[in-house]
């Protein structure tokens, strides 16, 4: 299958990398800055279980000319619409878009653009991020990609693309419950997210400072969204979402976290505020979840007044 892997940042960079590394046909869609870095320094990722640095194939946006098979979408949520622009035209008639983003909102708005047939669900798990020199630097030995039929079905289509991601360093499955799998990540990243980035510090930082309590206030707000949404998480994975959140000493941060560290933007609308606005719907109360929010918005607001 021809692969176009949307953004070689932390998460497409990775996935995108360690697919080319095996031998896989990996072109990546880029924008004029990072293509003219990875044409003269190369793809490059540190990782704990080996670096290594590619020269990859690469197509600079405006620049498509033909479709391809598979489109590995890793982009950042907030930068989705201008990247369904850049790559609409390489999505043709039997084109299998996975995307990568956290939340739902952007299966909305794939499936909108692109129409239902096109779009699979997707579920990525690694803690990577891009170091000042632009080198993907993988932060903790965790690395899987998850992938279905947004019907659950286990079509010819999604056994192909099974076939094509397996054996490329990375664990890789298809899922017949896809959706549900979608649902338990955001409710994972929206914890960590709103946890971390309202009280500022790693799970063990707030732990040490008495918040295990609240942490697990926001685990239940975002469980019971899933659980109105019709998408239950079961009691064994909110028990070992507690125990993680709360164990002390832990080094756990959310990328979101990480970013607002950096005063960068961060995908405050897709992972909280979307779920925010979920729960309002379904009539439910998530103070911790609305203060965070707000809190981030607040963030961003002087970002742009600052720019």
């Amino acid at each position: 299958m021809r692969i176009l892997v949307v953004g070689a940042g932390a998460t497409g960079g990775f996935f995108g990398g360690l697919l080319a590394r095996a031998g896989r046909d990996v072109t990546f869609l880029v924008r004029p800055a990072r293509a003219q870095a990875l044409r003269e320094h190369g793809l490059q990722i540190k990782s704990p279980r080996g670096d290594f640095t590619l020269a990859p194939q690469i197509a600079q946006t405006g620049t498509l000319s033909s479709t391809f098979d598979l489109i590995l979408l890793g982009v950042k949520a907030y930068t989705l619409e201008d990247a369904m622009n850049d790559f609409a035209p390489a999505v043709g008639p039997q084109t299998a878009i996975v995307p990568t983003l956290n939340g739902m909102r952007h299966i909305d708005l794939l499936t909108a653009r692109f129409g239902k047939s096109a779009v699979l669900g997707g579920v990525c798990i690694v803690s990577s991020t891009l170091d000042e020199s632009g080198r993907i630097v993988q932060l903790t030995d965790m690395q899987s990609l998850t992938y279905g039929e947004l019907s659950g079905e286990l079509t010819t289509r999604i056994r192909q693309v099974d076939a094509t991601l397996q054996g490329a360093g990375f664990a890789a499955s298809a899922s017949q419950h896809i959706v549900r799998d979608m649902w338990e990540k955001w409710v994972i990243i929206a914890t960590l997210g709103a946890s971390t980035c309202l009280m500022r510090g790693s799970i063990g930082a707030i732990v040490a400072a008495g918040g295990a309590p609240v942490i697990e206030a926001t685990l239940e707000e975002c469980a019971s969204v899933a659980r109105a949404a019709g998408y239950p998480p079961t009691d064994a994975f909110v028990a070992d979402m507690r125990a993680r959140f709360t164990a002390a000493g832990s080094p756990l941060t959310a990328s979101m976290y990480r970013d607002l560290q950096a005063g960068a933007k961060v995908e405050a609308d897709q992972i909280l505020g979307d779920l925010v606005g979920r729960a309002r719907e379904f009539g439910l109360s998530t103070p911790l979840l609305a203060a965070s929010y707000v809190q981030l918005n607040v963030y961003q607001r002087g970002l742009t007044q600052t720019a």
